[in-house]
């Protein structure tokens, strides 16, 4: 595969967006970048990756944004350590398991699953839910084992798709356990992070990762995710909510018009 300058300039602005954002609402960024890798590179004539290709990049692209987002949330007390223990170590076990399982997929499998993953995230941002109380909430009241059990159907998933979940641990953190929203964001940028170790793991061992795309997807994450989480800790939290939901149903709509044309 031959890279031009404008291959090197598409595959950064597209990680440089993903991340900006993922880091902004709390997320790892394959929701947005999956399907811009797919489409964008594309659509302009630079080169047309696969969907495991796909999903071999922003696996490791995950990987390094979460990273930069975690090291921002670092002093701010919105890591919780109860939550990241239980809902990360089985969303490792998950994410190892997916990554594995895609290699034996077809790319409409792969593209399939996004395509219900998404839609799910999106469900769930729109239910209407009472928000937890950042000065109240206790983390001994937190459900452990639903916390866990749902990361790893998450992580499943995610590991399929190349994603760390984040995009659908949010609304998860946020609707079914009551987690505040902040933390929510810090904490599964965190879990995204652990999540994310297994999926670049199995997706490596399968040879679905392209390096020399990763890389530039790589530097990208690390120079705009710290900039967004920074953005994100100054905005309202219903605004970081809001775009979250957007971006996603965006996304998921693109995906499922591709699967039925």
């Amino acid at each position: 595969m031959e890279y031009s300058i404008l291959f090197i300039i598409t595959i950064f602005l597209i990680g440089f967006i993903g991340s900006f954002i993922s880091g902004m609402v709390g997320i790892g960024g394959a929701i947005i970048n999956f399907p811009m890798l797919l489409y964008i590179p594309a659509l302009l004539g630079v080169v047309q990756f696969s969907s495991y290709e796909v999903s071999g990049i922003t696996a490791i692209q995950v990987l390094f944004a979460t990273i930069g987002g975690v090291w921002a949330y670092r002093k701010g007390g919105y890591l919780n350590k109860t939550i990241i223990g239980y809902m990360g170590s089985s969303i490792l076990i998950g994410s190892l398991a997916g990554g594995f399982f895609s290699s034996d997929m077809t790319e409409e499998s792969i593209n399939l699953v996004y395509g219900v993953l998404a839609l799910l995230a999106v469900a769930m941002m729109i239910v209407p839910k009472k928000e937890a109380v950042e000065d109240s909430f206790d983390a001994r009241n937190f459900n452990r084992w639903l916390g866990a059990i749902l990361a790893l159907v998450v992580g499943i998933g995610a590991g399929i798709v190349g994603a760390g979940g984040s995009f659908l641990l949010v609304p998860i953190m946020l609707s079914l356990l009551k987690v505040p929203t902040r933390m929510t964001i810090a904490s599964s940028l965190a879990i995204t992070f652990i999540s994310s170790i297994g999926s670049t793991t199995s997706k490596l061992l399968t040879d679905q990762i392209l390096l020399f795309p990763a890389i530039i997807m790589i530097a990208a994450s690390l120079i705009a995710s710290p900039l967004g989480a920074g953005l994100g800790k100054r905005m309202n939290t219903k605004y970081l909510q809001l775009i979250l939901a957007v971006l996603i149903l965006g996304t998921a709509l693109k995906v499922w018009l591709e699967i039925f044309s």
